[in-house]
């Protein structure tokens, strides 16, 4: 229902400026809005599923009910859940300051798009889906503004930006919530079901994915004594452990109380890991990661990924005098003295020992797994690096979305490097088919021995722009043989 609906919204014929355009998706009427000064067109708050509330909480999303009337679609919808603002010294959140109102009613998606598409129908332009980020447990799409990448893109794509359930809301696992609701929730949203089927709409609906510093938790299977123990948890905080059934009895509990029990689950876990993340069902992640990437199997036609220099640090208690050695054994509680002394070998000599555990939390999270996607794709993908001081996780989405704040290298040629080769993917699959010219040079599909982009700019004062290919580390690529390697172990 979700993809007919886009098809519709984004058929609508417009020639030039229009006053309240509404659209008719069949359950529901909407009117948004066009922004005099772009001309640019948003719809706010399009509902994509009913409401998850009471029995449907931990259901698979169900269709959105018809509502009578032309709905207001102008402002930002609720924000999932959110769990963790980085109180307790174990949150890996940082604090947050919300702009929108939380709620379990949530599944809304923004779609933005130019009300003039440069004398091409909507419908026609390629579209990005944007899934935020925040580790399972936060984030919004309203923190994301559409009408940046359409003004990088000049004004040459359309912009769909989707909200899901987030912390226990959406990632409440084991045997119970299996037998009787649907494991990973928060990724069953109608456009991540179909990346899940291998895109097989017809015609095929993603063509090409881009991903901004892949985040690969633990993911266990559903029935993991770790698994087990986490909804037990849950079931206990939530004073539903005398209950006939426990998972009834969640359903019945109060959405203040389920909050409570979110936030406590989340910032009880180890400093830097996310306890509710998705897990191995079966039906939507049907085995390991890793082990999906290493046979290839993936959907999508090419890959664009960035990573940031120091995509750890963030993710690490900075006050920690943890080893290697012991660092590894408490991120990963399947390890053995056997791995940890590897993880000593292999990052012993890199430099402090807080740098060690920064580099093992970075790379065995986030950047050795974006090289299993360069692999997965390999021969149709890129790889680059955003490496502005401090380089830290995140970093590089101010320049993708600015939204009106200045960004930390505030240099016009290197904006228009870095967010256009983004902007160009989207439009022609290949960062060197520009939008319009950059200072971005020939960028190499990535080959393992060949080369990957990194975005930098000089020590020099003012510093400029330092755009060019680079070697991969070798020494990395082997630290990142060892862990996909481990991938039983780790979850991955």
């Amino acid at each position: 229902m979700l993809t007919i609906g886009l098809l519709l919204l984004l058929g609508i014929p417009l020639a030039g400026v229009q006053a309240a355009p509404t659209v008719n998706l069949g359950f529901a009427q909407y009117q948004g809005a066009v922004d005099a000064a772009t001309n640019i067109t948003s719809f706010l708050g399009i509902r994509y599923a009913a409401p998850p509330l009471g029995d449907l909480r931990f259901r698979a999303p169900a269709p959105p009910l018809i509502t009578p009337g032309v709905q207001l679609a102008t402002v930002q919808p609720n924000e999932c859940m959110q769990s963790g603002d980085g109180i307790s010294p174990t949150n890996p959140l940082k604090a947050r300051a919300a702009s929108v109102v939380p709620s379990e009613d949530c599944l809304f998606l923004n779609v933005y798009y130019p009300s003039d598409a440069v004398g091409t129908p909507p419908k026609d332009l390629p579209t990005l889906v944007w899934i935020h980020g925040g580790g399972y447990v936060a984030g919004a799409g309203s923190s994301f503004n559409g009408e940046d990448i359409i003004r990088q893109s000049n004004r040459g794509v359309v912009v769909v930006i989707i909200q899901y359930r987030l912390g226990i809301f959406g990632f409440l696992a084991g045997a119970e919530v299996k037998e009787n609701g649907v494991l990973n929730a928060g990724a069953g949203s109608v456009l991540q079901q179909v990346v899940a089927n291998g895109g097989k709409t017809v015609p095929q609906l993603f063509r090409g994915a881009i991903t901004s510093s892949t985040f690969l938790p633990s993911q266990y299977e559903f029935n993991d004594p770790i698994i087990e123990f986490l909804f037990s948890e849950v079931v206990s905080q939530a004073n539903c452990s005398s209950a006939a059934n426990a998972l009834t009895c969640l359903r019945a509990t109060s959405t203040t109380l389920l909050s409570t029990v979110n936030a406590n689950i989340n910032s009880a876990g180890f400093f830097g890991t996310f306890t509710t993340v998705p897990v191995i069902d079966g039906h939507f992640i049907v085995q390991r990661p890793t082990l999906s990437l290493l046979e290839g199997k993936v959907n999508g036609q090419a890959l664009l990924s960035v990573t940031n220099t120091f995509e750890g640090t963030a993710f690490v208690n900075q006050a920690t005098n943890l080893t290697a050695e012991e660092y590894s054994l408490a991120l990963f509680p399947k390890f053995t003295q056997t791995q940890a002394n590897i993880v000593s070998q292999l990052y012993g000599g890199l430099g402090t020992q807080l740098f060690q555990v920064d580099a093992i939390q970075g790379e065995s999270i986030f950047i050795c797994p974006t090289y299993y996607m360069q692999h997965a794709f390999l021969g149709r993908s890129f790889k680059g690096e955003f490496a502005i001081p401090p380089g830290l996780h995140g970093e590089d989405v101010a320049f993708y979305f600015p939204g009106g704040a200045t960004p930390p290298f505030n240099n016009t040629q290197f904006i228009n490097a870095f967010a256009q080769s983004f902007t160009s993917f989207i439009i022609n699959q290949d960062p060197n088919i520009k939008v319009s010219n950059t200072i971005t040079p020939q960028w190499n599909k990535f080959v393992v021995g060949n080369t990957e982009m990194l975005f930098n700019e000089t020590a020099a004062a003012p510093p400029q722009p330092d755009v060019r290919p680079i070697t991969t580390n070798n020494a990395l690529l082997q630290r990142c043989q060892f862990w996909n390697s481990v991938g039983n172990l780790t979850g991955q």
